[in-house]
């Protein structure tokens, strides 16, 4: 075997750095996590050390001293080391799927299919994390942009037709409030619809007593089970199993109530959020700022806003953040040019 080249032991050397960091980074989430969790990111790290040994065969001698790994990896350890692990799986989840290994010559067929499988685990884990987090982070989101973008494009109109800038600011907290009720309300009504809906779904605790007195040749609880999609088959073998312990079951009994939230506590938080984000585009009028070089600050910040709640949505999702960040600022300018136009159009009608 021919002795490797400067810039493959350069890049061996890279790669082990980065399989020692990426282990570091499961092991920092794993004194997080507890139970089956804990011992699949244990795993994920045990597998980063079979690659690392892989590396360190091939330098051999020329390991060299410790490298540190790439700033991704380290940025990642530091992140699951303060902050928690679902933001980190996330990033994790997308670095797996970019694997420096399908094309790395010196690299197995079975690490890169390694990290591939990497990849779904991490999918699978922060999974769980967007599970609980999904109702809290929709009001959230959409809370804060729904402010960010309506109150921007509310303050741009006004400004546009000329008006004064305590009009302005006058508009801009109207619609804040306005807007935050309205949320509210919303969510509020959303939520409370729904567990109304999934308490008329539940089985009426007074069946129970009805099973008791049930002809065993011939009744209507397999209706039950197939009112609910079972087969014909799956409802009769149920049916009897039921009356065999003369209780109707609940499927589980999982509690969905629970995966729905609270009602008070979505309402708030929709308030909360959109109230968070529509203040931004008032804050220059507050401060005293009017004309041109209000519009722009409030343009501005908003905007940059907008990229980092795009930013986040992409991370959470498993998606590109930077182009999650750029769909959000292009939907955001776009609804405040649309408005400024017609503000500044009918401004200068009436002039």
């Amino acid at each position: 075997m021919s002795s490797p080249t400067r810039r493959q032991i350069q890049r061996w050397r890279r790669h082990l750095a980065d399989e020692r960091a990426e282990a570091q980074v499961y092991r920092e989430l794993a004194e997080r996590a507890e139970g089956a969790e804990r011992e699949i990111l244990l795993g994920l790290a045990s597998a980063e050390g079979r690659h690392e040994a892989h590396w360190l065969a091939l330098l051999g001698d020329d390991v060299g001293a410790p490298k540190r790994g790439s700033l991704r990896t380290r940025g990642l350890a530091w992140l699951a080391r303060h902050f928690g692990s679902l933001f980190v799986l996330a990033l994790a989840q997308r670095a797996e799927a970019r694997s420096p290994y399908d094309d790395d010559a010196d690299a197995t067929d079975a690490m890169a299919a390694d990290e591939r499988i990497h990849g779904e685990v991490l999918r699978g884990l922060a999974a769980r994390g967007r599970l609980r987090l999904a109702g809290t982070f929709r009001a959230a989101v959409f809370g804060a942009n729904d402010g960010l973008v309506s109150n921007l494009a509310l303050v741009l109109g006004v400004s546009a037709t000329g008006a004064a800038s305590s009009v302005v600011l006058f508009t801009g907290i109207a619609g804040l409030l306005a807007g935050a009720l309205s949320m509210a309300a919303g969510e509020y009504v959303s939520v409370r619809s729904q567990r109304e809906l999934l308490t008329a779904s539940r089985a009426d605790p007074a069946s129970h007593g009805a099973v008791a007195a049930l002809d065993v040749d011939a009744n209507e609880l397999a209706l039950v089970y197939r009112a609910r999609g079972m087969s014909e088959e799956q409802a009769e073998q149920r049916a009897q199993e039921v009356l065999a312990v003369r209780r109707i079951d609940h499927d589980d009994d999982h509690d969905e109530h629970e995966a729905v939230g609270s009602t008070w506590r979505a309402a708030i938080s929709s308030f909360a959020f959109f109230a968070a984000g529509a203040v931004i585009p008032v804050l220059p009028y507050l401060f005293g700022a009017d004309g041109l070089v209000a519009v722009v600050i409030a343009s501005v910040a908003v905007g940059l806003a907008l990229l980092a709640t795009g930013a986040i949505v992409g991370v959470l999702s498993g998606a590109s953040p930077l182009k999650r960040a750029l769909r959000q600022l292009a939907i955001g300018y776009g609804a405040a040019a649309v408005t400024y136009a017609l503000g500044w159009a009918f401004g200068a009608t009436i002039v």
